[in-house]
């Protein structure tokens, strides 16, 4: 794995977007002109969740970006929960696309950022080559998900954070204590998340970025049913990697259902924990590296 005390692997640039300014990393040897792939983190993370894939992905002839979602990192972070509307964060990534000067892309997204992938597929289809999902359910699963109390008991921590100060002020006792045990709970692989690492997240989990975040919840939870309405079918080539020992989301949320999704292959990573990227590094860029077009 690439030693990222090495910061000159990446180069952090800033896209101005409608209304925001995004920052994202990009792998320093990404060819320019290669196709390009970019990569979402989820929560609680930012770019730093790719390490390993951005280098990675480079070698293998792609350009590729981790942008901070709005909210987290670097990215602007607007007031409000209404700045954090699922259809705000698809565009942004549209944005972005089209800041790097690219017509299409790679997406792949994990956990908040599979969400925000999935969306950005059904508003801005023309843009994606392929879509890639890392533990993140379908949005169409929705209404199934929360009538299964098995799935409610395992996103119990989703209902906590609806709760106005209360969770900003958990998250962040103890210099983010419970996001370290969260995080090094979690991976079977041995050190998959070092000292260093968890330090990095804890970094960037400032007050401004810790309600983001947690705005993400609050926001895409109080439109209910509304959003089933607004699904439309994705066609093009998409990829599911699901670590089978996600504590936080069931198995049987992995396969999206086959009316909104047309073309897809679901891949196991048996016996991975949620944060698949980092605790099956290897495994998960070989299979992405299978799947994204040809660079």
């Amino acid at each position: 794995m690439t030693d990222f005390s090495d910061r000159d692997h990446v180069h952090h640039r800033f896209a101005q977007l409608d209304g925001i300014r995004m920052h994202y990393a990009e792998a320093a040897d990404s060819p320019q002109g290669a196709p390009l792939v970019v990569l979402l983190h989820g929560f609680p993370e930012f770019w730093y969740s790719w390490r390993h894939q951005l280098v990675a992905l480079a070698d293998a002839g792609y350009r590729v970006v981790a942008p901070d979602l709005r909210g987290f990192g670097r990215t602007d972070k607007p007031k409000g929960i209404d700045a954090y509307q699922i259809e705000a964060l698809a565009d942004d990534v549209a944005g972005l696309i089209r800041a790097l000067g690219a017509e299409q892309a790679s997406v792949v997204g994990h956990d908040w950022g599979g969400m925000v992938a999935w969306w950005h597929s059904m508003r801005h289809p023309e843009q994606v080559r392929t879509l890639s999902i890392l533990n993140c359910p379908h949005p169409g699963l929705q209404s199934r998900m929360m009538s299964d109390p098995a799935q409610l008991r395992r996103s119990a921590y989703m209902l906590f954070f609806q709760l106005p100060r209360i969770p900003e002020r958990r998250i962040r006792r103890n210099d983010h204590a419970y996001i370290r045990a969260m995080l090094r709970a979690d991976p079977t692989t041995p050190g998959a998340f070092t000292d260093e690492d968890l330090q990095q997240y804890a970094d960037a989990l400032d007050p401004a970025s810790t309600t983001a975040a947690l705005n993400y919840y609050r926001a895409y939870m109080r439109r209910g049913s509304e959003l089933q309405h607004a699904l439309r079918p994705i066609d093009h080539p998409t990829q599911v990697l699901w670590g089978t020992a996600d504590r936080y989301l069931g198995l049987e949320y992995a396969t999206p259902p086959t009316r909104w999704v047309w073309d897809v292959r679901v891949e196991k990573l048996e016996g991975y924990s949620h944060w698949v990227q980092v605790d099956a590094a290897a495994e998960v860029n070989k299979r992405l590296l299978a799947f994204l077009p040809a660079a």
